[in-house]
């Protein structure tokens, strides 16, 4: 699905993930459809992001899938909200995290196993969501 037509103008994804090799995949699968995809290997390098005016201004989705050093999980969701409530946040469920530390409004939690697909479709519809949302 082609999301650019969806939404108007495209908000940047922001991709939060410090495996190299896993933040390369993920951001490659999510270009396909989004056309401004960042990437970021840290929570401390993300939250730098949104402090800077021209980045938040057009940011519309996180999506975390680190496995956590420092603030990560829950801690880094809350964090990423006092700065920006009404973000969307997808987690990525590293298989340590646990879906009920994620009940805010505008976060979802995908669950392991999930595939490539699922992750594409869940950023589109909370892009979608959340532009609805603000209109």
């Amino acid at each position: 699905m082609n999301w650019y037509r969806l939404l108007g103008q495209m908000p940047t994804v922001l991709l939060v993930d410090n495996d190299p090799l896993q933040a390369f995949l993920r951001k490659s699968v999510l270009e396909g459809p989004f056309s401004d995809v960042q990437r970021v290997g840290d929570s401390a390098e993300a939250l730098c992001l949104v402090e800077q005016p021209q980045f938040a201004a057009n940011l519309g989705l996180v999506i975390s899938g680190q496995h956590v050093t420092g603030i990560g999980g829950p801690a880094f969701v809350a964090e990423l909200h006092l700065r920006m409530p009404w973000l969307p946040v997808l987690v990525l469920d590293n298989g340590s995290d646990v879906a009920e530390d994620y009940d805010a409004e505008s976060v979802r939690f995908l669950a392991k196993p999930f595939t490539n697909r699922d992750m594409v479709a869940q950023a589109g519809q909370m892009l979608k969501q959340a532009q609805n949302e603000r209109s």
